[in-house]
């Protein structure tokens, strides 16, 4: 996506990994790393990348993470909350539309507030939740990024498709460098995909970071 769309200069990481390379900015892919097999994003978490990934984010640097990427953030302790089995108890895989809550991010900074994207979805455990200490942190930090909606980015339970804690489908830390969400934008950014909704957060993340 990064490469082959937006043009950039991508390096690519290996889990055993010791060393970023000097990137301006880490993207964790989604996928299922070990095979979730213990739980999605807790096996990955102590990959000997994660050390640095997590010194570079203590530090300020820049990190996404998408799908099985947010999960390890979560496990890692970048990112607060958990993001549990979906509420059907089933793996989902479909188009769904989160609404731009905050232009005050690095993801969504060229993101009409208020938005509904459509943006396709993967997962078997994809539901948000943390505890009422801490929900209160993030909503009050304007730390959600997206919340599942409608097509006209009307919230309601119909709309959330795993059960998240308020239709959360992204957020980022309070210092506003790490950054995680469920749905697949990389999925959603090329017109012979009939969809390029997501293509406006790579946008985003582009201006700030070449700035």
């Amino acid at each position: 996506m990064l490469r082959d769309i937006m043009g950039q200069e991508v390096v690519g990481l290996w889990h055993k990994d010791h060393d970023l390379q000097g990137c301006d900015m880490v993207v964790l892919p989604g996928g299922f790393s070990f095979g979730d097999y213990l739980r999605s994003g807790a096996i990955a978490r102590f990959s000997p990348i994660m050390t640095e990934v997590i010194e570079f984010a203590n530090r300020g640097g820049y990190v996404f993470g998408v799908c099985n990427g947010f999960q390890i953030l979560c496990e890692s302790g970048l990112l607060s909350g958990a993001l549990l089995h979906n509420n059907s108890q089933k793996f989902i895989c479909k188009n769904v539309y989160i609404r731009c809550e905050t232009n005050n991010s690095l993801v969504t900074n060229q993101v009409k507030k208020g938005a509904g994207l459509k943006i396709p979805i993967a997962h078997g455990e994809g539901r948000f939740y943390a505890d009422h200490k801490t929900m209160d942190e993030i909503v009050a930090n304007d730390q959600v990024l997206f919340r599942y909606c409608g097509p006209n980015g009307e919230l309601a339970d119909e709309f959330n498709p795993n059960g998240a804690l308020d239709n959360i489908a992204g957020i980022t830390n309070k210092g506003r460098n790490v950054f995680g969400m469920m749905p697949h934008p990389e999925r959603a950014a090329d017109e012979n995909l009939s969809n390029v909704d997501g293509k406006a957060l790579f946008e985003s993340m582009l201006k700030a970071v070449l700035a």
